[in-house]
C-alpha cells in the first residue's frame, strides 16, 4: 500500500511540474471540490460506477472510451473521442468550465466550474488517479 503511495505521489509530482494548467493545483482544496462530483464519479482502488464512469485513469484517456461505461456514454461524448481527443491538463480543464459547450449534447448534469483555480485544484487531486500519464511536451 505505501509502495503504491509513493508511485502515485511521485507520478503525481511529475506531471505537475511538466504541465501548467494544474502546475499550481492543491491536492486538498480539489479533494474538497470532488466531493461535488462524487454524487455521480468516483476514484481510487475501491470506485464503482455510479451515475457518471469511474474517473481513474482519466487523463490521457479517450472521450467515451472507458469499457466499463461504454453503453452509457452520450453519443455527443462518443463522437468527442473520435474526434480525436484525448484527457489532458488542457481539455478536461475546458470540459471542466461548462461541459455542455466542451461537448454539447452531454448526459452530463453539472453547470461547470467556473473559477480557474478550482479546476487547478480539481485536476491536481484527478491526475493522482492517472498514474500511467505522461503529458505530452
Amino acid at each position: 500500500m505505501a509502495k503504491h503511495l509513493i508511485q502515485l505521489t511521485l507520478a503525481a509530482v511529475i506531471a505537475f511540474a511538466a504541465s501548467p494548467a494544474f502546475a499550481e493545483g492543491d491536492l486538498k482544496k480539489g479533494e474538497k471540490i470532488f466531493k461535488k462530483c462524487r454524487a455521480c464519479h468516483e476514484v481510487g482502488d475501491a470506485a464503482k460506477i455510479k451515475l457518471g464512469p469511474v474517473l481513474n485513469n482519466v487523463f490521457g484517456a479517450t472521450p467515451g472510451t472507458n469499457a466499463d461505461y461504454a453503453d452509457k456514454y452520450s453519443k455527443a461524448m462518443k463522437k468527442k473521442g473520435e474526434e480525436g481527443i484525448l484527457w489532458n491538463a488542457e481539455t478536461l480543464n475546458e470540459f471542466l468550465k461548462k461541459p455542455k459547450k466542451y461537448v454539447k449534447k452531454t448526459k452530463m448534469a453539472f453547470a461547470g466550474i467556473k473559477k480557474e483555480k478550482q479546476r487547478e485544484d480539481l485536476l491536481a487531486y484527478l491526475i493522482q488517479y492517472s498514474p500511467d500519464y505522461t503529458p505530452a511536451e
